[in-house]
């Protein structure tokens, strides 16, 4: 009988051990299939970008599962805050010389610097504005009171509307009747409040949307290349690596054109 005992017990054991070690197995072979948990990617970018952005980032986060949260802001300044230690996975400015001035302080995965686009600038004004302004020359008038442009202290698009105004011997004349925006975005908020009669903004915050804009000639300011690059300290450098490569890529360029950049070996829009 005792036999017997022994006998049912070591099976029952040996019975139990196998299922110990079904389960395990299963349970190795479902991690090892698991897909990697969602990341969300930090990218700063410039105001310009402000609408073209979001939707490059919609589009990828669809292809990837993984998310974008943009941090907008103007360009001198989200320099400033990754040269402060900002943990930011990608850096896309409105102007090359701040990813190059970060990259010369060794903050930046030098073999991820890219173009992207280049920028234009416009006069814009909302909807419903009377006053006629189709050129530069325009803001002399002594109906023009108030003009918005971005900072030239920090802003690329600001230094362009500087550039600009100085070409045609009008920027100190001018300089009672100028509000100063943050950003580019915010100055064009300035105009589409009313507290200013006209801004100069990005071509890419023009399009697309209600407004009247006219396009400033290029030849007046140096050329707004813009240029991406992921810093040193970025926590997911791989998927920001290939967010930038996306942004170039044939499912981004189009929105770029969208907006009116002009990508890399492209004609400048007249």
């Amino acid at each position: 009988m005792k036999k017997y005992q022994w006998l049912w017990l070591s099976l029952f054991f040996i019975g139990i051990l196998s299922a110990c070690g079904i389960a395990n197995q299963k349970t190795s072979v479902e991690t090892i299939s698991s897909p990697p948990p969602p990341i969300s990617l930090i990218v700063s970018a410039a105001a310009d970008l402000n609408y073209v952005f979001p939707e490059i980032g919609r589009l990828w986060e669809q292809e990837t599962g993984n998310q974008v949260t943009l941090n907008l802001g103007s360009t001198g300044q989200l320099a400033q805050q990754i040269d402060r230690g900002a943990a930011v996975d990608l850096f896309a400015a409105a102007n090359k010389q701040f990813v190059e001035d970060l990259d010369a302080k060794g903050l930046i995965i030098s073999n991820t610097k890219a173009l992207y686009g280049v920028g234009r600038i416009t006069l814009w004004q909302r909807p419903e504005a009377t006053l006629e302004i189709k050129q530069l020359q325009d803001l002399l008038k002594p109906e023009v009171k108030r003009i918005a442009i971005a900072n030239p202290d920090h802003a690329p698009y600001g230094i362009a509307a500087r550039e600009a105004l100085q070409s045609l011997g009008i920027w100190e004349t001018l300089q009672p009747k100028l509000i100063l925006g943050e950003n580019v975005r915010q100055t064009q908020q300035y105009a589409e409040t009313g507290n200013a009669d006209v801004a100069i903004v990005a071509l890419s915050i023009s399009m697309n949307k209600p407004g009247k804009w006219t396009l400033i000639d290029d030849n007046l300011h140096k050329p707004l290349e813009q240029m991406l690059a992921v810093p040193k300290n970025a926590p997911y450098p791989e998927a920001a690596k290939q967010f930038a490569s996306f942004i170039n890529s044939e499912k981004g360029r189009p929105l770029m054109q969208k907006y009116g950049f002009i990508l890399p070996g492209e004609e400048p829009i007249k």
